[in-house]
């Protein structure tokens, strides 16, 4: 993953609502939710709703399947992954960038 869009996936999900669908999808696994399902969970307007799917859909970390009336949210969870990967895999991978815990010195 490239930081430009690490950057955009962390901006789409930087906002609470946005973050509670997240994790709400995470937490129903492979089969997503109905939208409508979403909405009572969440408690929130389906205007709103509809608005953070959008942001989230268009990001490309959702997408939304139709199953004759009801439609469908899924989370990619290969980006998701990929998000989590990309912000811990250089982890303590730099020496000079670590503080040693003898020392008092301020970064």
């Amino acid at each position: 993953m490239d930081i430009d869009t690490a950057a955009l996936y962390l901006s789409e999900m930087g906002n609470v609502t946005r973050l509670k669908i997240i994790r709400l999808l995470v937490r129903a696994g492979e089969s997503g939710l109905p939208v409508g399902k979403i909405q009572r969970q969440l408690d929130i307007p389906g205007s709103t709703l509809s608005h953070h799917l959008s942001h989230l859909r268009n990001a490309g970390l959702i997408h939304q399947d139709r199953e004759a009336t009801v439609l469908r949210c899924c989370i990619h969870y290969d980006k998701i992954e990929d998000l989590v990967r990309f912000l811990t895999e250089e982890c303590c991978s730099d020496p000079e960038l670590q503080l040693d815990r003898t020392t008092k010195e301020n970064a």
